[in-house]
């Protein structure tokens, strides 16, 4: 996983609430187990005026011109600005690697629901929280200014506009740690790889039917 330390992003708002992950990628895209892939296909009843289905050339389908990410001001953004209740619905992990698989590396919405919220930890995409008022301010801010960048310091835990207003967000000490380290589960794991081939060659020893 890839160390995240700091972002300075353009930003993209999605001024819905309750954007579920069937809308962030649709079930039909669902067939791989690979992270890598999904990003064209993200939002992609959305961001194309025809039905999607999985092995199609997606330079060849219609674009919506009115869904905020067509729009060429908002190209290669990197921080998406939501609404309350992001990532409800399903708990299918594909959303967040769409997102990220995109170009994403930051969600900042006023809540998410729990397990969107958990999986955007595990492959190092940042769910910031900030208050329902803040987000108010910052959706303002974006229409208004074209080429809107924020700055992420997750080590100082703050995000701040052009402007200069800092504002600070809570994050899970054992979470931020690992975000900064670049530490997913598996690479967790292997820190102990030493300890775990120990157990199981003194395992082997005591209990050698496990492996006949």
């Amino acid at each position: 996983m890839e160390k995240f330390h700091f972002c300075e992003g353009l930003v993209v708002p999605l001024d819905r609430a309750n954007v579920d992950t069937d809308a962030i990628i649709p079930k039909q895209f669902l067939k791989s187990i690979k992270r890598s892939g999904f990003g064209q296909n993200l939002f992609d009843e959305w961001r194309y005026l025809d039905h999607g289905e999985p092995g199609m050339d997606v330079s060849q389908r219609k674009l919506n011109p009115d869904f905020i990410l067509n729009q060429p001001c908002y190209k290669s953004a990197q921080v998406l600005l939501a609404r309350a209740n992001f990532g409800c619905g399903s708990s299918r992990e594909h959303a967040p690697w769409a997102l990220q698989d995109y170009g994403f590396r930051v969600i900042i919405a006023p809540s998410y629901a729990d397990i969107f919220h958990n999986n955007c930890f595990k492959i190092g995409l940042l769910p910031i929280v900030l208050d329902a008022r803040i987000i108010d301010q910052l959706f303002l801010e974006v229409e208004a200014t074209g080429g809107y960048f924020l700055t992420i310091n997750l080590a100082a835990q703050t995000v701040t506009t052009p402007s200069g207003d800092a504002f600070r967000f809570d994050i899970d000490p054992f979470r931020k740690q690992c975000l900064l380290n670049g530490l997913d589960e598996i690479g967790l794991t292997l820190q102990h790889k030493e300890k775990i081939r120990q157990f199981e060659q003194k395992r082997r020893i005591e209990q050698p039917w496990l492996f006949l």
